[in-house]
Protein backbone atom coordinates (compact mmCIF):
# COMPACT_ATOMS: atom_id res chain seq x y z
CA UNK A 1 0.00 0.00 0.00
CA UNK A 2 1.06 3.62 -0.62
CA UNK A 3 0.40 6.13 2.15
CA UNK A 4 -2.56 8.53 1.75
CA UNK A 5 -4.05 6.64 -1.19
CA UNK A 6 -7.13 4.48 -1.63
CA UNK A 7 -6.07 0.91 -2.28
CA UNK A 8 -8.50 -0.83 -4.67
CA UNK A 9 -7.84 -4.28 -3.13
CA UNK A 10 -7.16 -3.68 0.57
CA UNK A 11 -8.83 -1.51 3.21
CA UNK A 12 -6.77 0.59 5.70
CA UNK A 13 -6.60 -2.42 8.06
CA UNK A 14 -5.05 -4.59 5.37
CA UNK A 15 -8.23 -6.63 4.89
CA UNK A 16 -9.34 -7.60 1.38
CA UNK A 17 -12.25 -5.45 0.18
CA UNK A 18 -15.56 -7.25 -0.28
CA UNK A 19 -15.87 -6.78 -4.06
CA UNK A 20 -12.45 -8.30 -4.81
CA UNK A 21 -12.44 -11.27 -2.43
CA UNK A 22 -13.41 -13.82 -5.07
CA UNK A 23 -10.80 -12.50 -7.52
CA UNK A 24 -8.01 -12.40 -4.92
CA UNK A 25 -8.85 -15.92 -3.74
CA UNK A 26 -8.77 -17.26 -7.31
CA UNK A 27 -5.45 -15.56 -8.10
CA UNK A 28 -3.92 -16.81 -4.86
CA UNK A 29 -5.01 -20.35 -5.71
CA UNK A 30 -3.01 -20.25 -8.93
CA UNK A 31 0.31 -19.82 -7.18
CA UNK A 32 3.29 -17.75 -8.29
CA UNK A 33 4.63 -20.17 -10.93
CA UNK A 34 1.28 -20.65 -12.64
CA UNK A 35 0.61 -16.91 -12.59
CA UNK A 36 3.99 -16.28 -14.25
CA UNK A 37 3.16 -18.85 -16.93
CA UNK A 38 -0.14 -17.15 -17.67
CA UNK A 39 1.56 -13.78 -17.77
CA UNK A 40 3.92 -15.12 -20.45
CA UNK A 41 0.91 -16.42 -22.37
CA UNK A 42 -0.73 -12.99 -22.24
CA UNK A 43 2.44 -11.24 -23.41
CA UNK A 44 2.84 -13.68 -26.31
CA UNK A 45 -0.78 -13.10 -27.32
CA UNK A 46 -0.27 -9.33 -27.44
CA UNK A 47 2.94 -9.75 -29.43
CA UNK A 48 1.40 -12.11 -32.01
CA UNK A 49 -1.68 -9.93 -32.29
CA UNK A 50 0.36 -6.83 -33.09
CA UNK A 51 -1.35 -4.91 -30.27
CA UNK A 52 0.85 -1.85 -30.37
CA UNK A 53 1.01 1.90 -29.94
CA UNK A 54 3.49 4.47 -31.21
CA UNK A 55 5.58 7.10 -29.46
CA UNK A 56 6.38 10.12 -31.61
CA UNK A 57 10.07 10.99 -31.60
CA UNK A 58 11.09 7.64 -30.12
CA UNK A 59 14.59 6.85 -31.36
CA UNK A 60 14.13 3.12 -30.65
CA UNK A 61 11.38 2.71 -33.23
CA UNK A 62 7.76 3.75 -33.65
CA UNK A 63 5.75 0.70 -32.55
CA UNK A 64 5.72 -0.92 -29.12
CA UNK A 65 3.67 -3.75 -27.68
CA UNK A 66 1.13 -2.18 -25.39
CA UNK A 67 2.17 -2.77 -21.72
CA UNK A 68 -0.45 -4.89 -19.97
CA UNK A 69 -0.80 -5.94 -16.34
CA UNK A 70 -2.57 -9.22 -15.70
CA UNK A 71 -4.06 -8.37 -12.30
CA UNK A 72 -7.52 -6.92 -13.04
CA UNK A 73 -9.06 -3.82 -11.52
CA UNK A 74 -12.55 -4.55 -10.15
CA UNK A 75 -15.59 -2.35 -9.52
CA UNK A 76 -18.81 -3.53 -7.87
CA UNK A 77 -22.09 -3.44 -9.79
CA UNK A 78 -23.78 -0.93 -7.47
CA UNK A 79 -20.86 1.50 -7.54
CA UNK A 80 -20.66 1.20 -11.32
CA UNK A 81 -24.37 1.95 -11.74
CA UNK A 82 -23.86 5.24 -9.87
CA UNK A 83 -20.81 6.10 -11.97
CA UNK A 84 -22.64 5.34 -15.22
CA UNK A 85 -25.48 7.71 -14.30
CA UNK A 86 -22.96 10.45 -13.54
CA UNK A 87 -21.11 9.89 -16.82
CA UNK A 88 -24.32 9.99 -18.85
CA UNK A 89 -25.35 13.22 -17.09
CA UNK A 90 -22.00 14.84 -17.79
CA UNK A 91 -22.01 13.99 -21.49
CA UNK A 92 -25.58 15.28 -21.88
CA UNK A 93 -24.53 18.61 -20.38
CA UNK A 94 -21.40 18.87 -22.53
CA UNK A 95 -23.42 18.11 -25.65
CA UNK A 96 -25.95 20.79 -24.69
CA UNK A 97 -23.09 23.23 -24.13
CA UNK A 98 -21.69 22.62 -27.62
CA UNK A 99 -25.10 23.00 -29.20
CA UNK A 100 -25.65 26.26 -27.34
CA UNK A 101 -22.22 27.79 -27.78
CA UNK A 102 -22.31 27.31 -31.57
CA UNK A 103 -25.85 28.66 -31.85
CA UNK A 104 -27.77 30.81 -29.35
CA UNK A 105 -24.94 31.20 -26.81
CA UNK A 106 -27.35 31.54 -23.90
CA UNK A 107 -24.77 30.39 -21.37
CA UNK A 108 -22.32 33.21 -22.16
CA UNK A 109 -25.09 35.80 -22.34
CA UNK A 110 -26.16 34.62 -18.87
CA UNK A 111 -22.51 35.02 -17.75
CA UNK A 112 -22.33 31.48 -16.46
CA UNK A 113 -19.06 31.08 -18.36
CA UNK A 114 -17.04 33.98 -19.85
CA UNK A 115 -17.18 34.42 -23.62
CA UNK A 116 -13.45 35.17 -23.75
CA UNK A 117 -12.69 31.82 -22.13
CA UNK A 118 -14.84 29.89 -24.61
CA UNK A 119 -13.77 31.67 -27.77
CA UNK A 120 -10.15 31.75 -26.60
CA UNK A 121 -9.97 27.94 -26.54
CA UNK A 122 -7.73 26.40 -29.18
CA UNK A 123 -10.58 23.97 -29.94
CA UNK A 124 -13.06 26.75 -30.72
CA UNK A 125 -13.98 26.66 -34.43
CA UNK A 126 -15.60 29.92 -35.48
CA UNK A 127 -16.75 28.42 -38.80
CA UNK A 128 -19.00 26.03 -36.84
CA UNK A 129 -21.25 28.88 -35.63
CA UNK A 130 -24.76 28.16 -36.88
CA UNK A 131 -23.93 24.69 -38.27
CA UNK A 132 -26.08 21.89 -36.82
CA UNK A 133 -24.66 18.35 -37.05
CA UNK A 134 -27.04 15.77 -38.57
CA UNK A 135 -29.16 14.30 -35.81
CA UNK A 136 -28.33 17.26 -33.56
CA UNK A 137 -25.64 15.27 -31.73
CA UNK A 138 -22.15 16.72 -31.15
CA UNK A 139 -20.61 14.04 -28.90
CA UNK A 140 -20.92 10.51 -30.25
CA UNK A 141 -17.96 9.04 -28.36
CA UNK A 142 -16.68 10.44 -25.07
CA UNK A 143 -13.79 9.24 -22.94
CA UNK A 144 -14.13 10.70 -19.44
CA UNK A 145 -11.01 10.30 -17.29
CA UNK A 146 -11.76 9.44 -13.65
CA UNK A 147 -9.56 9.14 -10.58
CA UNK A 148 -10.47 7.65 -7.22
CA UNK A 149 -9.60 10.03 -4.41
CA UNK A 150 -8.22 9.04 -0.98
CA UNK A 151 -11.75 8.91 0.51
CA UNK A 152 -12.76 6.33 -2.10
CA UNK A 153 -14.98 8.61 -4.21
CA UNK A 154 -14.40 8.93 -7.95
CA UNK A 155 -13.84 12.36 -9.48
CA UNK A 156 -13.60 13.53 -13.08
CA UNK A 157 -10.07 14.56 -14.01
CA UNK A 158 -10.73 15.61 -17.60
CA UNK A 159 -13.11 15.19 -20.53
CA UNK A 160 -12.17 13.83 -23.96
CA UNK A 161 -14.83 14.57 -26.56
CA UNK A 162 -12.81 15.09 -29.74
CA UNK A 163 -11.21 11.80 -30.77
CA UNK A 164 -10.87 9.78 -27.54
CA UNK A 165 -8.64 6.74 -27.97
CA UNK A 166 -7.91 3.53 -26.09
CA UNK A 167 -11.09 1.48 -26.42
CA UNK A 168 -9.41 -1.12 -28.65
CA UNK A 169 -7.12 -1.95 -25.72
CA UNK A 170 -10.17 -2.44 -23.51
CA UNK A 171 -11.51 -5.04 -25.94
CA UNK A 172 -8.16 -6.73 -26.53
CA UNK A 173 -7.37 -6.80 -22.80
CA UNK A 174 -10.66 -8.52 -22.21
CA UNK A 175 -10.08 -11.09 -24.96
CA UNK A 176 -6.69 -11.96 -23.46
CA UNK A 177 -8.07 -12.20 -19.93
CA UNK A 178 -10.85 -14.54 -21.07
CA UNK A 179 -8.22 -16.81 -22.57
CA UNK A 180 -5.87 -16.66 -19.60
CA UNK A 181 -8.42 -16.82 -16.74
CA UNK A 182 -11.56 -18.51 -18.15
CA UNK A 183 -12.68 -20.07 -14.86
CA UNK A 184 -12.19 -16.89 -12.83
CA UNK A 185 -14.25 -15.03 -15.41
CA UNK A 186 -17.17 -17.40 -15.16
CA UNK A 187 -17.18 -17.30 -11.37
CA UNK A 188 -16.82 -13.51 -11.08
CA UNK A 189 -19.71 -12.76 -13.48
CA UNK A 190 -17.87 -9.91 -15.17
CA UNK A 191 -20.07 -7.58 -17.21
CA UNK A 192 -19.34 -7.80 -20.97
CA UNK A 193 -17.62 -5.18 -23.13
CA UNK A 194 -17.62 -6.99 -26.46
CA UNK A 195 -20.67 -5.22 -27.82
CA UNK A 196 -18.92 -1.84 -27.99
CA UNK A 197 -18.16 -1.87 -31.76
CA UNK A 198 -21.74 -2.64 -32.72
CA UNK A 199 -23.11 -0.22 -30.14
CA UNK A 200 -20.96 2.47 -31.73
CA UNK A 201 -22.01 1.50 -35.24
CA UNK A 202 -25.70 1.53 -34.29
CA UNK A 203 -25.31 4.94 -32.60
CA UNK A 204 -23.66 6.41 -35.70
CA UNK A 205 -26.29 4.94 -38.02
CA UNK A 206 -29.03 6.44 -35.83
CA UNK A 207 -27.81 9.98 -36.60
CA UNK A 208 -26.96 9.46 -40.28
CA UNK A 209 -28.47 12.10 -42.58
CA UNK A 210 -29.92 9.33 -44.79
CA UNK A 211 -31.91 6.39 -43.45
CA UNK A 212 -31.49 4.37 -46.64
CA UNK A 213 -28.63 1.95 -46.00
CA UNK A 214 -26.16 4.62 -44.83
CA UNK A 215 -22.46 3.84 -45.23
CA UNK A 216 -20.09 4.34 -42.30
CA UNK A 217 -16.32 4.71 -42.77
CA UNK A 218 -13.46 5.31 -40.35
CA UNK A 219 -11.11 8.09 -41.47
CA UNK A 220 -7.52 7.52 -40.29
CA UNK A 221 -4.43 9.71 -40.75
CA UNK A 222 -2.61 6.51 -41.78
CA UNK A 223 -0.24 3.85 -40.55
CA UNK A 224 2.16 6.26 -38.86
CA UNK A 225 -0.47 7.61 -36.46
CA UNK A 226 0.02 6.49 -32.85
CA UNK A 227 -3.49 4.99 -32.70
CA UNK A 228 -3.54 3.30 -36.12
CA UNK A 229 -3.89 -0.14 -34.53
CA UNK A 230 -7.14 1.05 -32.96
CA UNK A 231 -8.47 2.53 -36.20
CA UNK A 232 -7.92 -0.75 -38.06
CA UNK A 233 -9.23 -2.83 -35.16
CA UNK A 234 -12.50 -0.88 -34.92
CA UNK A 235 -13.04 -0.93 -38.67
CA UNK A 236 -12.85 -4.74 -38.61
CA UNK A 237 -15.09 -5.08 -35.59
CA UNK A 238 -17.64 -2.53 -36.83
CA UNK A 239 -17.74 -4.03 -40.30
CA UNK A 240 -16.95 -0.77 -42.07
CA UNK A 241 -14.24 0.54 -44.37
CA UNK A 242 -11.00 2.08 -43.09
CA UNK A 243 -10.12 5.00 -45.35
CA UNK A 244 -7.63 7.82 -45.67
CA UNK A 245 -8.33 11.27 -47.04
CA UNK A 246 -7.25 10.31 -50.55
CA UNK A 247 -9.91 7.58 -50.62
CA UNK A 248 -12.72 10.14 -50.29
CA UNK A 249 -13.91 13.01 -52.46
CA UNK A 250 -16.76 15.50 -52.43
CA UNK A 251 -19.09 16.14 -55.35
CA UNK A 252 -22.07 18.52 -55.14
CA UNK A 253 -21.60 18.72 -51.35
CA UNK A 254 -21.85 14.95 -50.92
CA UNK A 255 -19.04 12.64 -49.82
CA UNK A 256 -18.06 9.55 -51.82
CA UNK A 257 -15.55 6.76 -51.27
CA UNK A 258 -13.60 5.28 -54.17
CA UNK A 259 -14.21 1.54 -54.54
CA UNK A 260 -13.55 -1.13 -57.16
CA UNK A 261 -17.24 -0.81 -58.06
CA UNK A 262 -16.97 2.92 -58.56
CA UNK A 263 -17.78 5.84 -56.22
CA UNK A 264 -20.11 5.01 -53.33
CA UNK A 265 -21.87 7.61 -51.14
CA UNK A 266 -20.74 8.02 -47.53
CA UNK A 267 -23.17 9.30 -44.91
CA UNK A 268 -21.16 8.85 -41.68
CA UNK A 269 -17.46 9.40 -41.04
CA UNK A 270 -15.99 8.27 -37.72
CA UNK A 271 -13.00 10.53 -38.05
CA UNK A 272 -9.74 10.05 -36.20
CA UNK A 273 -8.25 13.15 -37.84
CA UNK A 274 -8.09 16.43 -35.91
CA UNK A 275 -10.26 19.39 -36.94
CA UNK A 276 -7.40 21.40 -38.40
CA UNK A 277 -6.53 18.68 -40.93
CA UNK A 278 -10.03 17.69 -42.09
CA UNK A 279 -10.48 20.07 -45.02
CA UNK A 280 -7.54 21.97 -46.53
CA UNK A 281 -9.90 24.42 -48.26
CA UNK A 282 -11.18 25.69 -44.89
CA UNK A 283 -8.59 24.85 -42.24
CA UNK A 284 -4.90 24.04 -42.78
CA UNK A 285 -4.15 24.40 -46.49
CA UNK A 286 -1.06 22.19 -46.16
CA UNK A 287 -3.03 19.19 -44.87
CA UNK A 288 -2.76 16.00 -46.90
CA UNK A 289 -4.88 14.04 -44.42
CA UNK A 290 -8.28 15.55 -45.06
CA UNK A 291 -10.81 15.85 -47.86
CA UNK A 292 -11.27 19.05 -49.89
CA UNK A 293 -14.90 20.12 -49.68
CA UNK A 294 -15.68 18.01 -46.60
CA UNK A 295 -16.67 21.11 -44.62
CA UNK A 296 -19.26 22.09 -47.25
CA UNK A 297 -20.79 18.61 -47.17
CA UNK A 298 -20.90 18.69 -43.38
CA UNK A 299 -22.37 22.21 -43.19
CA UNK A 300 -25.03 21.19 -45.74
CA UNK A 301 -26.08 18.33 -43.45
CA UNK A 302 -25.09 15.64 -45.94
CA UNK A 303 -22.56 13.79 -43.78
CA UNK A 304 -22.30 13.05 -40.06
CA UNK A 305 -18.87 13.54 -38.51
CA UNK A 306 -18.19 11.72 -35.28
CA UNK A 307 -17.25 13.56 -33.26
CA UNK A 308 -18.51 16.93 -34.51
CA UNK A 309 -16.13 19.65 -35.66
CA UNK A 310 -15.45 22.16 -32.86
CA UNK A 311 -15.86 19.77 -29.93
CA UNK A 312 -12.42 20.74 -28.62
CA UNK A 313 -13.88 23.74 -26.82
CA UNK A 314 -15.76 21.34 -24.51
CA UNK A 315 -12.70 19.40 -23.38
CA UNK A 316 -10.44 22.41 -23.00
CA UNK A 317 -8.95 22.16 -19.52
CA UNK A 318 -9.83 25.79 -18.72
CA UNK A 319 -13.49 25.12 -19.60
CA UNK A 320 -13.54 21.98 -17.41
CA UNK A 321 -14.08 23.88 -14.10
CA UNK A 322 -17.43 25.14 -15.45
CA UNK A 323 -18.97 21.74 -16.22
CA UNK A 324 -20.84 21.54 -12.87
CA UNK A 325 -22.43 24.89 -13.73
CA UNK A 326 -23.33 23.56 -17.18
CA UNK A 327 -25.10 20.59 -15.58
CA UNK A 328 -27.16 22.91 -13.41
CA UNK A 329 -27.81 25.39 -16.23
CA UNK A 330 -28.84 22.98 -18.98
CA UNK A 331 -30.24 20.03 -17.02
CA UNK A 332 -31.46 21.64 -13.82
CA UNK A 333 -29.70 18.90 -11.86
CA UNK A 334 -26.98 18.64 -9.26
CA UNK A 335 -23.75 17.04 -10.59
CA UNK A 336 -23.52 13.37 -9.72
CA UNK A 337 -19.73 13.24 -10.11
CA UNK A 338 -17.11 15.31 -8.34
CA UNK A 339 -14.31 17.06 -10.10
CA UNK A 340 -10.91 18.40 -9.14
CA UNK A 341 -10.20 21.91 -7.87
CA UNK A 342 -8.71 23.83 -10.81
CA UNK A 343 -6.91 27.18 -11.08
CA UNK A 344 -7.26 28.98 -14.43
CA UNK A 345 -4.03 30.84 -15.13
CA UNK A 346 -5.86 33.30 -17.40
CA UNK A 347 -7.45 34.70 -14.23
CA UNK A 348 -5.06 37.06 -12.47
CA UNK A 349 -5.84 35.87 -8.94
CA UNK A 350 -5.57 32.22 -9.93
CA UNK A 351 -2.32 32.88 -11.81
CA UNK A 352 -0.73 34.53 -8.77
CA UNK A 353 -1.69 31.53 -6.64
CA UNK A 354 -0.24 29.10 -9.17
CA UNK A 355 3.04 30.96 -9.48
CA UNK A 356 3.39 31.19 -5.70
CA UNK A 357 2.49 27.54 -5.00
CA UNK A 358 3.79 25.78 -8.11
CA UNK A 359 5.92 23.42 -6.02
CA UNK A 360 2.68 21.87 -4.71
CA UNK A 361 0.64 21.88 -7.93
CA UNK A 362 0.37 20.06 -11.24
CA UNK A 363 0.40 22.50 -14.16
CA UNK A 364 -1.17 21.41 -17.45
CA UNK A 365 -1.45 22.92 -20.92
CA UNK A 366 -5.15 23.44 -21.63
CA UNK A 367 -5.03 21.82 -25.07
CA UNK A 368 -2.48 19.04 -24.51
CA UNK A 369 -3.01 15.31 -23.97
CA UNK A 370 -1.05 12.17 -23.28
CA UNK A 371 0.84 13.65 -20.34
CA UNK A 372 2.61 16.19 -22.55
CA UNK A 373 2.86 19.87 -21.62
CA UNK A 374 2.55 18.99 -17.93
CA UNK A 375 4.69 19.83 -14.92
CA UNK A 376 4.34 17.93 -11.63
CA UNK A 377 5.47 20.62 -9.20
CA UNK A 378 6.52 18.43 -6.26
CA UNK A 379 8.75 16.34 -8.55
CA UNK A 380 10.10 19.21 -10.69
CA UNK A 381 13.38 21.06 -10.26
CA UNK A 382 13.53 24.79 -9.58
CA UNK A 383 14.73 25.35 -13.14
CA UNK A 384 11.77 23.43 -14.53
CA UNK A 385 9.34 25.43 -12.41
CA UNK A 386 10.96 28.71 -13.54
CA UNK A 387 10.62 27.64 -17.16
CA UNK A 388 6.95 26.79 -16.64
CA UNK A 389 6.36 30.16 -14.92
CA UNK A 390 7.79 31.87 -18.00
CA UNK A 391 5.49 29.88 -20.30
CA UNK A 392 2.50 30.81 -18.17
CA UNK A 393 3.53 34.47 -18.33
CA UNK A 394 3.74 34.30 -22.12
CA UNK A 395 0.39 32.51 -22.53
CA UNK A 396 -1.80 32.54 -19.39
CA UNK A 397 -4.87 31.21 -21.27
CA UNK A 398 -2.87 28.15 -22.23
CA UNK A 399 -2.45 26.72 -18.69
CA UNK A 400 -4.36 25.53 -15.65
CA UNK A 401 -3.15 24.02 -12.38
CA UNK A 402 -4.55 21.46 -9.97
CA UNK A 403 -3.45 19.98 -6.65
CA UNK A 404 -1.33 16.85 -6.94
CA UNK A 405 -3.85 14.03 -6.57
CA UNK A 406 -3.01 10.84 -4.75
CA UNK A 407 -4.46 8.43 -7.30
CA UNK A 408 -5.79 5.14 -6.00
CA UNK A 409 -3.56 2.09 -6.28
CA UNK A 410 -3.95 -1.47 -7.52
CA UNK A 411 -1.57 -4.38 -7.18
CA UNK A 412 0.53 -4.81 -10.34
CA UNK A 413 2.91 -7.55 -11.41
CA UNK A 414 6.34 -5.92 -11.34
CA UNK A 415 9.47 -8.04 -11.92
CA UNK A 416 7.96 -11.32 -10.71
CA UNK A 417 6.19 -9.90 -7.66
CA UNK A 418 3.21 -7.74 -6.81
CA UNK A 419 3.54 -4.07 -5.90
CA UNK A 420 1.03 -1.21 -5.63
CA UNK A 421 0.87 1.16 -8.59
CA UNK A 422 -1.30 4.22 -9.22
CA UNK A 423 -4.24 3.93 -11.64
CA UNK A 424 -6.91 6.02 -13.32
CA UNK A 425 -9.94 4.99 -15.38
CA UNK A 426 -11.27 6.07 -18.78
CA UNK A 427 -14.86 4.90 -19.31
CA UNK A 428 -16.43 5.35 -22.76
CA UNK A 429 -19.85 6.83 -23.42
CA UNK A 430 -21.50 6.17 -26.80
CA UNK A 431 -24.35 8.42 -27.93
CA UNK A 432 -26.66 8.54 -30.94
CA UNK A 433 -30.39 8.68 -30.48
CA UNK A 434 -29.73 6.94 -27.15
CA UNK A 435 -26.75 6.80 -24.77
CA UNK A 436 -24.83 3.74 -23.57
CA UNK A 437 -21.91 3.53 -21.13
CA UNK A 438 -19.37 0.75 -21.64
CA UNK A 439 -19.17 -1.28 -18.38
CA UNK A 440 -15.69 -0.53 -17.08
CA UNK A 441 -13.29 1.12 -19.48
CA UNK A 442 -9.54 1.50 -19.78
CA UNK A 443 -7.69 1.34 -16.48
CA UNK A 444 -4.30 2.92 -17.03
CA UNK A 445 -1.51 2.15 -14.59
CA UNK A 446 1.72 3.97 -13.77
CA UNK A 447 4.12 1.03 -13.92
CA UNK A 448 7.14 3.00 -12.77
CA UNK A 449 7.66 3.12 -9.02
CA UNK A 450 6.51 6.43 -7.54
CA UNK A 451 5.08 7.67 -10.85
CA UNK A 452 1.78 9.53 -11.20
CA UNK A 453 1.82 9.42 -15.02
CA UNK A 454 -0.32 6.60 -16.40
CA UNK A 455 -0.07 7.40 -20.12
CA UNK A 456 1.46 4.62 -22.22
CA UNK A 457 3.63 7.15 -24.05
CA UNK A 458 5.09 8.13 -20.67
CA UNK A 459 5.83 4.63 -19.35
CA UNK A 460 2.36 3.55 -18.26
CA UNK A 461 0.34 0.47 -19.11
CA UNK A 462 -3.18 -0.87 -18.76
CA UNK A 463 -5.34 -3.35 -16.87
CA UNK A 464 -8.60 -5.04 -17.68
CA UNK A 465 -11.45 -3.39 -15.74
CA UNK A 466 -13.97 -5.86 -14.32
CA UNK A 467 -17.41 -4.56 -13.43
CA UNK A 468 -18.74 -7.42 -11.33
CA UNK A 469 -22.29 -8.67 -11.14
CA UNK A 470 -23.01 -9.29 -14.81
CA UNK A 471 -24.50 -12.35 -16.47
CA UNK A 472 -21.57 -13.10 -18.81
CA UNK A 473 -18.14 -11.82 -19.81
Amino acid sequence: MIDDTFDEFFDPNGEIRHDVRLVVSALDALGRDEFRARMRLAEATFLRGGITFSVYGDEQGADRVFPFDLIPRTIGAAEWATLARGLEQRVRALDAFLNDIYHRQRIVRARVIPRWLVEGASGWVRQARGVMPPGGRYIHIAGIDLVRQPDGEFAVLEDNVRTPSGVSYVLENRAVMKRVFPRIFRNARVQPVDEYPMRLRDALLSVAPSRRRPRVVILTPGIFNSAYFEHAFLARRMGCELVQGADLFVDHDRVFVKTTRGPMPVEVIYRRVDDAFLDPTVFRPDSLLGVPGLWRAYAAGNVTLANAIGNGVADDKAVYPYVPKMIKYYLGEEPLLRQVETFICARKGHRSHVLEHMAKLVVKATDAAGGYGMLIGPQATKAERRAMAARIGDNPRGYIAQPLLELSTCPAWIRNSMAPRRVDLRPYVVSGKDTWVLPGGLTRVALRRGSYVVNSSQGGGSKDTWVLGGTSA
